[in-house]
C-alpha cells in the first residue's frame, strides 16, 4: 500500500470510530471495528476484553521488541459541543470533527496503517500494535491486561496529540489521601486542638516543598491540595481535618521514593495513596527513535500530562498528531493533513530502523 491508500484507509477507520460512542469501559463496539480492520488488512488479530493487538508475522525472541500503542475510549462529551460528537463532520478547511478524533483517535489510525506497511518489510526487530480500552480513567482492564498476555516489550512509541514533538518524559500521577487529627471541644470555650488550624501548617508546607533533585526535562515534582473536609458544626472545634493532595511525579524519583519523601515533610498528616501505580516515564534523548523524530526537525520535550506510558516499565516516546490543547474540549478536531504526515513520519523513523 502506498501512502495514499494508508492515509485514506485511516480516515475511513477514523470517521466509523468517532460515529462510534467509546467512552471509558464502554470500548466494545470501537474495539470490534480496530479488530475487524486489522483482520481484514491480513493481520493477525488477538483480543482481551476491550484491548486488541496485532503480532507482525516473523516474531523472533532473540530480537528487540517495538510496540506501538494508542487507545480507542474517549472521555465524555462536554458541554459547548456546537456539532453533533459522534457526526465526523469535515469542514471547508479540512477539519474532522468528533470525538476523540484528536485524542487520540488520529494517533491511533496512523499507528494502525503504519503498522500495516511495516509488518511487511524486512525489520531488525519485533513489532506489536496495541489498541488499549480505559486510557482515561487508568482503568486496570486496559493496557495492564493486554500485556500480560504479550512478549517482553523493550520499546515503545504511545500516541497522544503531540504535534508530532516527541515527549521524552512524561510525569506521572499519585493521589493521596490526608488525614490530620486534632481533639474536639466547645467552639465557645478554649478547648480541644482544632484540625483545621493544624491542617493549614500542613496545607502551607506542602506548597512549599521542594525536594533536592529536579528532573532535567520535566522540572520539579509538582503538589497541590485540590481538597479540604472538616468540621459538623458551626459550634464544634473538629477533631479531623481531611484533604486530598494530587502529586505530579518526576523521573527524578519514583513514586514510593517521593511519598517517602512527602510524609517526611509532614508527619502528622496521615497520607494514604490511592495508588503508586501511574509513574513517570522517560527516554534517553539519544535513542534511535528519538534522534530519527529530531531528524525530522522534531523538537523533544516533557509532557505534563498521563498516558498509558504511566504503566510502562521500558524507555517509550510520546508522539503523535494533533495538539493537546484541543483534547477533552468541545468541537474537538483533527486537521486532515495532520494525520497524513503523522503516518509519513511513522513510517519513514521506523523503517530500517536499528534498536
Amino acid at each position: 500500500m502506498d501512502i495514499d491508500e494508508l492515509y485514506y484507509s485511516a480516515i475511513d477507520l477514523l470517521t466509523e470510530l468517532i460515529k462510534t460512542p467509546s467512552v471509558s469501559r464502554d470500548e466494545s463496539a470501537a474495539a470490534d471495528i480496530v479488530a475487524r480492520f486489522l483482520d481484514e488488512n491480513g493481520a493477525c488479530v488477538e483480543r482481551r476484553g476491550n484491548n486488541v493487538w496485532s503480532i507482525a508475522n516473523g516474531y523472533d525472541q532473540m530480537k528487540p521488541t517495538l510496540l506501538l500503542n494508542s487507545h480507542i475510549d474517549t472521555v465524555k462529551p462536554v458541554e459547548g459541543w456546537t456539532r453533533d460528537p459522534f457526526g465526523a463532520e469535515v469542514d471547508e478547511q479540512q477539519r474532522l470533527y468528533g470525538l476523540g478524533s484528536n485524542d487520540a483517535g488520529a494517533s491511533l489510525v496512523s499507528l494502525a496503517v503504519a503498522y500495516l506497511h511495516l509488518s511487511r518489510l524486512e525489520r531488525s526487530y519485533n513489532l506489536i500494535f496495541l489498541a488499549s480500552c480505559e486510557e482515561e480513567v487508568s482503568g486496570k482492564n486496559g493496557i495492564e491486561s493486554a500485556l500480560q498476555q504479550m512478549p517482553p516489550i523493550d520499546v515503545a512509541i504511545v500516541g497522544e496529540p503531540t504535534d508530532m514533538q516527541p515527549a521524552v518524559a512524561e510525569k506521572g500521577l499519585m493521589v493521596l489521601d490526608g488525614v490530620i487529627r486534632g481533639k474536639s471541644g466547645h467552639a465557645a470555650r478554649n478547648e480541644g486542638d482544632n484540625a483545621i488550624y493544624k491542617a493549614m501548617a500542613v496545607v502551607q508546607r506542602l506548597k512549599d516543598l521542594t525536594f533536592e533533585k529536579e528532573s532535567a526535562t520535566l522540572g520539579p515534582v509538582k503538589i497541590s491540595v485540590t481538597q479540604i473536609e472538616a468540621g459538623t458544626q458551626h459550634n464544634v472545634v473538629p477533631d479531623c481535618c481531611k484533604i486530598v493532595v494530587d502529586v505530579r511525579t518526576t523521573d527524578a524519583y519514583s513514586n514510593e521514593q517521593t511519598l517517602a519523601l512527602i510524609r517526611q515533610a509532614v508527619p502528622e498528616c496521615e497520607l494514604t495513596p490511592r495508588s503508586t501505580r501511574l509513574n513517570p516515564s522517560s527516554i534517553p534523548v539519544d535513542h534511535p527513535i528519538v534522534q530519527r523524530l529530531v531528524m525530522t526537525g522534531a523538537q523533544p520535550f516533557g509532557s505534563p500530562t498521563l498516558s498509558d506510558q504511566a504503566l510502562m516499565s521500558w524507555p517509550s516516546v510520546k508522539v503523535g498528531p494533533g495538539s493537546s490543547s484541543r483534547s477533552h474540549t468541545a468541537n474537538e478536531y483533527i486537521c486532515l493533513a495532520e494525520i497524513r504526515t503523522a503516518i509519513e513520519i511513522y513510517i519513514k523513523i521506523l523503517t530500517g530502523l536499528n534498536l
